[in-house]
């Protein structure tokens, strides 16, 4: 629970605070343009085909990845962060999950399909998403190499040298990371159109645009990282922030922090 006060603005008359906000507006609407102008050029970013078959786990059995789009032409794959031998899904991770499944209705309606994909094995995955309380479609790349190739599983030697995460720019914390995968499927052919990594996720994570709208905002400037307040939403009421050897956070933040 946050427990940090917010410095008072100058107060204003009502005149006063709405010449502000109009004035505020504008550079809202500058910023809607903006990321209006930036989603179109998003659009028009060159293909990848793929030349891979990528068979995953799922309750029903084996799925190739075209198979995942259900029967829509565009897919939306979250790289979850849930290790082969972890016992519970990253806690950031699950936080953007909490704001999938009302969205897979209307995500349905303009042909896309979603799904999550972990290296867990899918009786763990089963296990956790019925402890959430989740209804999205996930699936294990445990037998296969799309977390790898995808660039969102590690070895300790590439941990160790701090690279190729969020397209080689910066190296990551944990043998797992984040990551968004856009496909589009026409006839037997499967395309890689867009991935996004770290912040861009943000955009998915609606608590933080709601948070973006009060006075004291995320409320992150003090913490370790700025996500350190996220939990699993069951273990809020029990304080903890990180839990001994988990896998999500490296050694000596979690020695730090518990």
């Amino acid at each position: 629970m946050s427990t940090s006060t917010v410095e008072k603005p100058k107060i204003v008359s009502r005149e006063e605070w709405l010449a502000a906000r109009k004035q505020l507006l504008a550079s809202e609407k500058k910023l809607t343009r903006e990321r209006e102008a930036v989603a179109a050029e998003r659009r028009r970013l060159p293909w990848v085909k793929l030349d891979k078959n990528y068979l995953f786990n799922s309750p029903e059995g084996e799925k190739t990845l075209a198979e995942l789009f259900d029967g829509k032409s565009q897919l939306i794959v979250y790289h979850f962060m849930f290790g082969p031998d972890w016992e519970e899904g990253c806690p950031s991770c699950s936080f953007v999950m909490d704001h999938t499944d009302g969205t897979l209705l209307h995500l349905a309606q303009r042909d896309v399909s979603f799904v999550a994909v972990s290296r867990a094995p899918i009786t763990r995955i089963e296990s956790f998403k019925k402890r959430m309380g989740w209804k999205f479609r996930w699936v294990s790349s445990y037998a296969n190499d799309f977390n790898r190739d995808y660039r969102v599983s590690f070895t300790k030697p590439e941990r160790a040298r701090n690279d190729k995460y969020n397209f080689g720019t910066i190296g990551h914390i944990s043998e797992e990371a984040p990551r968004i995968s856009v496909f589009y499927k026409d006839g037997n052919d499967v395309f890689h159109t867009y991935s996004t990594f770290a912040r861009g996720l943000e955009t998915v994570m609606n608590t933080y645009n709601y948070l973006d709208l009060v006075p004291k905002g995320r409320d992150e400037d003090g913490l370790y990282f700025p996500m350190a307040w996220v939990r699993h939403h069951d273990h809020y009421e029990d304080g903890r922030l990180l839990d001994a050897g988990r896998p999500y956070w490296p050694e000596d933040v979690i020695k730090e922090n518990v």
